[in-house]
This record gives structure tokens, sequence and C-alpha cells, in this order.
């Protein structure tokens, strides 16, 4: 790995930091060799600090730290992306980043729909609402419905046809996203545990 310290009159290259997971940037630090070096062999992430002039790990005083997932260089070797897992906030002002925002997962179109289902479940009383309905009956139905559409998605996994099988499983996801709320749950509450299951391959 050749990084292009020569570049920068104080030897210091530019680093920023990403969660892993999210792809939130968290925040930007500056890199010398031994602090590249010491984040390298410890995994946890260390900058040089030019307040301090010496080396810093993210952490070392908070317990906040940055754990070490990917280590990666430009195109011009002369700046650093690192993706990280961090053990709480980041910026020490007590926020997820640096920037003051949060860092949680955005699920695209599903975000958008788990907010609608909120809605429903806030107002149960919306009239020609589906989801506010299933919200009236209560829990039990709801939890039969995602069962009924679990037989659904096996039956039509042994089919050959990719459009039911996908009508299925997007009826199944949205019924397990209404059951989730019901329960007080969210879809980062799933992630977190899938997440908690995962190790990092941590080798940069």
């Amino acid at each position: 790995m050749k990084i292009d310290f020569k570049k920068y009159n104080d030897e210091l290259v530019p680093t920023v930091v990403q969660d892993a997971i999210t792809q939130k940037v968290l925040m930007l630090g500056f890199m010398n060799q031994e602090a590249v070096t010491k984040t390298l062999e410890t995994k946890k992430v260390t900058f040089y600090s030019r307040s301090k002039k010496r080396l810093w790990t993210k952490g070392e005083e908070t317990g906040n730290f940055l754990d070490l997932v990917s280590f990666n260089l430009d195109c011009d070797n002369d700046s650093i992306l690192i993706q990280a897992d961090p053990q709480g906030p980041i910026c020490h002002k007590g926020t997820d980043t640096c920037w003051g925002e949060k860092n949680y997962s955005k699920f695209g179109f599903l975000s958008y729909l788990e907010n609608v289902i909120q809605d429903r479940k806030d107002d149960p009383e919306q009239e020609n609402s589906y989801v506010a309905s299933l919200f009236r009956k209560g829990i039990n139905t709801i939890a039969q419905k995602v069962g009924e559409e679990a037989v659904e998605v096996v039956i039509e996994a042994k089919d050959d046809n990719d459009l039911n099988f996908l009508n299925e499983s997007a009826d199944l996801l949205f019924h397990t996203m209404v059951l989730l709320q019901a329960k007080g749950f969210r879809l980062k509450d799933v992630e977190k545990t899938l997440q908690s299951r995962h190790k990092f391959d941590r080798e940069a």
C-alpha cells in the first residue's frame, strides 16, 4: 500500500470514515504513516491529532471506538476512505456524526412504506384503508395474514411463475412490516438483530 504522504506539507492525509452498514459519513480526520500502521495492526481507527500533536485512537477516552472494517485509497493515493463499525456516538458533542446527523439505515421505498404504515397505526379509524383495518382487527388477524402469505410464498416458490412468486413475496414482506409495527418494532430493529449475528470481515 503506497500512500502519498509527501503531497501535503505536514505529511498528513485526509481520512474519511464511513459507517460500513449505513454508509453514513461519520467524520473526517488525518493520518500519518504511524496512524495508518496502528490502525491496521489494532483494527481500531487511529488518527494523528493536530491539536494534541500525537497519535489519537478514536474512543480512547469515551470507549466509542471505530472498529475497522475496510481501508481504501483514492485514485491518487493521497486520501483514505475507511469503513468502520462505530461503537457509539462519534462526535465529541455526543452526536452520531460530526455533522450532527442521525446514523441510521435508510431502506428506500420500504422506509416510505414504513411511514405510511405508521400513519395508519396512529389513526386506525381511517376509512378505506386496508392497513388501518388490520390494526383495528388486532394482532391476531395481522399475524394470521403473515402466516397465510408465507404459505403462498412457499407454494409459488415451487412453481415456475416468477411474477406470482414476486407478488406473494411482496405481500409477505408488506404484512410482516405491519406485524412488526403492531409489536412496536420497525425494520431497523430486524437489521440490528441480523447485524448482531454477523461478524464483520475486518481484514484490511
